[in-house]
């Protein structure tokens, strides 16, 4: 990609982004506390997200915010769609914010949204630019958010839902070694509901997308489980390929 030496910003178009992950636990999503011209922070949050450059794709800017924002790079990453409401910019600390960093606060600006999936023991976010924090929220308790970005945030988790339902994604989420109670309580958090432990354990089985290792969980306060890997050659089909119904 080659830039200018003097690169113009196009306050029309920006690209945001929901950044999820998993901590073994419970599924998350990546807010920002952004600051004001006068580098106090403002107490509402945000997806990680900015205008984009004039000599940049939209897949640029996107890979962009997510290394400048947040320090992440080399992660699942998948356009989610276009928002253009003709009052998504129209709530009044979302006027004040704007007023205090942009020379045309009032303009419209349509964004492009993405979704990107992450080991979040893998990384450490490092806000910059405009984002005084960067810290990882439990999705059940993301309820407002500034601009239109709870609207984006509810959309990107119903196609991570829907994507589920087809192809192996939810694999990005987890360390290179798991056990099968891991990757069903990973499939449980994103769907949202209980998912019988012995039906989803013989699906997985049944399409051969995970092997298993000689190798135990250790100072657990249970019975160890075995530790499992990717199939990779298997995963790397059913990515490409998809599933029929996988009954989520």
């Amino acid at each position: 990609m080659k830039h200018n030496n003097q690169r113009k910003l196009n306050t029309g178009i920006s690209v945001d982004c929901v950044i999820f992950g998993f901590d073994l636990e419970e599924l998350k999503v990546l807010l920002i506390q952004r600051k004001t011209a006068q580098k106090a922070p403002d107490s509402r949050f945000s997806l990680p997200g900015d205008l984009i450059y004039n000599d940049e794709t939209l897949d640029e800017a996107a890979i962009r915010v997510l290394k400048e924002l947040t320090g992440l790079e080399n992660i699942y990453l998948e356009q989610l769609g276009a928002f253009s409401a003709l009052d998504r910019l129209s709530k009044i600390e979302d006027k004040i914010w704007l007023e205090s960093i942009r020379e045309q606060p009032n303009e419209r600006v349509i964004t492009i949204a993405y979704f990107a999936l992450v080991n979040l023991n893998s990384f450490h976010p490092s806000p910059a630019n405009f984002a005084t924090s960067a810290s990882w929220r439990p999705i059940q308790n993301v309820t407002s958010l500034a601009f239109d970005h709870h609207e984006i945030f509810e959309s990107a988790h119903q196609q991570l839902k829907a994507k589920l339902q087809t192809q192996p994604i939810g694999f990005n989420l987890l360390p290179d070694k798991f056990t099968l109670s891991q990757l069903h309580k990973l499939y449980e958090a994103i769907v949202g509901k209980e998912l019988d432990k012995r039906n989803f354990r013989r699906k997985m089985i049944k399409l051969d997308i995970v092997k298993k290792l000689e190798e135990k969980q250790v100072g657990v306060p249970h019975k160890p489980s075995n530790f499992y890997e990717f199939n990779q050659k298997n995963y790397q089909k059913l990515l490409k390929e998809g599933f029929d119904n996988f009954g989520f």
